[in-house]
């Protein structure tokens, strides 16, 4: 989540993306985590009543949730 977050320093961020160029096992893994911040960032900015296509109900209500605290 640091790398996604953007938290990791130069060195640490390089290292993870040379391994991420050669394992396709932590690419698939890393993509589920993409798409939810994705569509996150896609449903922040669409507004309370218009949300984007796809959006699954768990993470609208995990984004409700973390609103209100």
């Amino acid at each position: 989540m640091d790398y996604l977050d953007g938290q990791l320093s130069e060195p640490e961020r390089v290292c993870f993306e040379e391994h991420l160029g050669e394992c396709p096992d932590c690419v698939a893994y890393m993509a589920p985590y993409q798409e939810a911040i994705r569509l996150f960032k896609e449903a922040c900015t669409a507004g309370d009543d218009a949300l984007p296509p796809g959006v699954p109900e768990e993470l609208v209500r995990a984004m409700l949730a973390a609103r209100r605290r």
